[in-house]
């Protein structure tokens, strides 16, 4: 499929960034920040509330870093996790 915006190029490129995200120091433990906020019942919020200062500070801190603008990405994705988690916890709830 030929994408108009180049889509493939950028999921690919989304895809080594939150890689190099997963090797980080952030990542080396068991459990990572993320894990234990959204364990804790305030992951679409915390997903969210990034989103929101990646944009904000999207041409300001460091310009116009495509690195904000992949983390904006990476934290939609969460935010996409977090709603599917509980959207099958709430389908649990169901039966």
């Amino acid at each position: 499929m030929q994408y108009k915006f180049k889509e493939d190029q950028t999921l690919k490129q989304i895809k080594k960034y939150i890689d190099e995200t997963y090797r980080s120091h952030y990542a080396q433990d068991k459990y990572q920040a993320t894990d234990i906020i959204i364990d804790q019942g305030l992951g679409e919020g915390f997903a969210l509330g990034n989103i929101i200062k990646y944009v904000i500070r999207f041409g300001k801190k460091d310009g116009k870093s495509k690195n904000d603008l992949m983390k904006i990405v990476h934290y939609a994705i969460i935010a996409l996790f977090v709603l599917e988690q509980e959207e099958k916890v709430g389908q649990r709830l169901e039966r």
